[in-house]
């Protein structure tokens, strides 16, 4: 979700007099499940500008995700059965940070991308054993740890298996700074 989109979901109670939430639950209770029912509804009988209205019926068709923070993304993808892969990635994380202010991390249902003015890498536990590490490196050829992303995900064209914190090492991150300065 863009930060026009969450900003807009943030100002919800000042702008409209209540919540996002709130105003899903009249939704629901309304019965208005067609985009078009839920945008007339809320402008005509509730006085929302159509910006508001067709977010609230975005996010009530499930068109629009409700934004969720990096940290609760980590928090749902590393925890149980891959609870033990949260030691790597913190060290990821802590690798990743390390590069600057301007990476961005967007929560998706199965991992995390790492964006700058695209997406670099992303992190997905992959196993209860194993994260995988996506890289999208230009013009350098797999070897090793650093192994074609084919079959695995199209967004990459590398990938680095890591199954313990030691393997988030000085080789990792440099092909993690790599892949960040090339989509800078």
């Amino acid at each position: 979700m863009n930060a026009q989109v969450q900003t807009m979901i943030d100002n919800f109670p000042t702008k409209t007099g209540r919540s996002l939430d709130g105003w899903l639950e009249l939704v629901r209770e309304a019965g208005h499940e067609k985009h078009g029912a839920i945008v007339s509804f809320l402008k005509k009988e509730h006085g929302m500008t159509h910006g508001y209205a067709n977010l609230v019926s975005q996010v009530a068709r499930g068109a629009l995700e409700r934004s969720e923070t990096p940290e609760e993304a980590a928090d749902r993808l590393f925890s149980g059965p891959k609870e033990g892969l949260r030691p790597a990635y913190e060290a990821l994380h802590a690798a990743w940070t390390a590069l600057g202010d301007d990476v961005e991390v967007a929560p998706k249902k199965a991992y995390l991308s790492l964006r700058r003015t695209r997406q670099f890498a992303l992190v997905q536990p992959s196993t209860r054993t194993r994260l995988d590490l996506g890289l999208r490196l230009d013009d350098v050829e797999p070897a090793g740890r650093l192994e074609s992303s084919a079959g695995w995900n199209a967004m990459c064209s590398h990938r680095v298996r890591v199954e313990s914190t030691d393997q988030v090492d000085a080789e990792l991150a440099g092909w993690l700074r790599q892949a960040y300065e090339q989509a800078g």
